[in-house]
């Protein structure tokens, strides 16, 4: 058993409480290191933060939260395009059901996703992963 005990699906919904994100899907990506969030308009500011738009849904109608957040470092990437990218990693509170951990997100477009983030295995650390199942937890705790 992982250090929490907990076992999550290929596919969860988390929340972003820092961010005031009560729900987004997210992709769980044991192939993945480094965890990313689907933002757009990323802005650096003058006291070292970043503001950036996470955009929550496309379709139907595009929806978006504004968010500022301490901006941590940049990250070399090489997504399964296989061209190394650089990309700018916050940091933030990440929940699945009642588990929840600080977690770094690389910012970067997912435009045409099904899922708006993806869990790399660092922000897994101590989880099973079931990859036959999804939506293992909820928001409310686990089933």
């Amino acid at each position: 058993m992982g250090e929490s005990g907990l076992v999550i699906g290929r596919r969860e919904w988390v929340a972003l409480p820092e961010w005031g994100i009560p729900r987004l899907r997210a992709k769980i990506d044991t192939g993945a290191r480094t965890s990313a969030i689907h933002v757009s308009s990323i802005e650096y500011l003058e006291d070292g933060r970043l503001r950036f738009e996470v955009v929550r849904r496309e379709r139907p109608h595009r929806r978006s939260v504004t968010v500022e957040a301490d901006h941590a470092r940049e990250a070399r990437v090489r997504p399964s395009s296989g061209k190394t990218q650089h990309r700018p990693v916050v940091r933030t509170v990440v929940q699945i059901g009642a588990w929840e951990r600080e977690i770094e997100l690389s910012l970067v477009c997912r435009e045409g996703m099904l899922c708006r983030m993806l869990l790399g295995r660092r922000a897994l650390n101590g989880l099973l992963v079931d990859p036959s199942a999804k939506d293992v937890l909820t928001l409310n705790g686990t089933r």
